[in-house]
């Protein structure tokens, strides 16, 4: 069995091994880590071997923990790192070079039509009937999009809606609130195979699911890190937030799309959203407008270039080419957006 886990913000780990009466045999770490002294592989290896093949990562974590020779130096790995790849292995994950990626990249549509291709196209992979899907939106108007679970009337400001012309819409996965202005905002969605996340748990799928466009963004000279549970953030502040949703259908599938503020109009989203003072205090900020520091100012560039580099990063590093959502696909959509994401009852199924 092979696994491999990158460490967020660090180095490959890669672990080979076989599975004898329940028992991990024959265990091998490897990756391009920095590891003092030479002899902790060796330690690594030893505490994993025999360890019962139904251990959780912490469980497998600990063993390693504690096997480490005093002083051990680990740079770009971690013993939970390690734990992860071993996980992954036993749960025959897969890797995203394993794929043919497709991209998705349309002209703008309507806010509803947007939470239904989500569910759509997800549904779709996890069917097997579509390959792995990167889809960069394009909003057709502004919208605040809330969160599965969230209560309608404690988040928007209906007033402050209908004054600016924005329509609430409810997406499928949960989180928080995203207020969208189609020039301001970034927005995709990587709509994957259940098995690329094989082994992870739940926060752990989203720092992996996040770790490409942390490259990416860095590339842009934007150092970004994953802050959990769902958010990016840099020195300045935050600058996007992720959601996820699990299929079950077919093989099953995730959803994790992400929204990032390459611009924002503070005032105004101040004006639709109720954002209450216990929010602020959990994120240590006296004011709505500094919790969010827009890429614009950041990067220097373009909207249009900071996704163009986007694109080209998650191609560099696995393989991308164009795509559309075909005729069938859209179909199911519209009428979702229509019976369902257009709906009171659905926006307001938590008032």
């Amino acid at each position: 069995m092979h696994g491999e886990y990158k460490v967020p913000g660090g180095k490959l780990v890669v672990v080979d091994l076989e599975v004898e009466d329940g028992a991990l045999r024959g265990v091998r770490v490897a990756g391009d880590f920095f590891l003092e002294p030479d002899e902790a592989i060796l330690a690594i290896n030893r505490a994993l071997e025999g360890a019962p093949a139904d251990t959780d990562a912490p469980g497998l974590a600990a063993r390693v923990e504690a096997a480490l020779p005093p002083g051990t130096v680990m740079f770009g790995l971690s013993a939970e790192g390690v734990a992860v790849a071993v996980r992954r292995a036993l749960a025959h994950a897969t890797d995203w070079t394993d794929y043919d990626w497709q991209l998705i990249h349309a002209g703008p549509q309507p806010p509803a039509l947007h939470m239904a291709l989500d569910e759509v196209i997800t549904t779709e992979v996890a069917e097997g009937r579509r390959p792995p899907t990167l889809r960069v939106w394009e909003w057709g108007a502004p919208a605040v999009v809330i969160g599965s679970f969230q209560s309608l009337r404690n988040e928007v400001d209906p007033a402050g809606a209908e004054r600016h012309g924005i329509q609430v819409v409810r997406r499928i996965s949960g989180g928080g609130a995203m207020f969208i202005e189609p020039g301001n905002t970034i927005t995709y969605s990587l709509s994957v195979p259940d098995s690329l996340v094989s082994g992870l748990s739940f926060a752990d799928s989203y720092a992996y699911l996040d770790d490409w466009v942390l490259g990416a963004l860095g590339d842009m000279g934007v150092k970004a890190w994953y802050q959990p549970l769902n958010d990016i953030a840099t020195d300045a502040g935050k600058i996007a937030g992720a959601a996820q949703k699990r299929v079950v259908t077919g093989g099953g599938a995730v959803l994790h799309h992400v929204t990032m503020a390459y611009d924002i109009d503070a005032d105004k989203m101040l004006d639709v959203l109720r954002i209450g003072r216990e929010k602020l205090s959990d994120k240590g900020t006296k004011s709505a407008k500094k919790r969010v520091d827009p890429l614009r100012r950041q990067t220097g560039l373009a909207r249009e270039a900071v996704i163009d580099r986007m694109i080209d990063s998650f191609r560099g590093r696995y393989g991308l080419t164009g795509g559309e959502v075909t005729d069938e696909e859209m179909a199911r959509a519209e009428e979702l957006a229509r019976t369902k994401f257009g709906t009171e009852e659905w926006t307001a199924r938590v008032p």
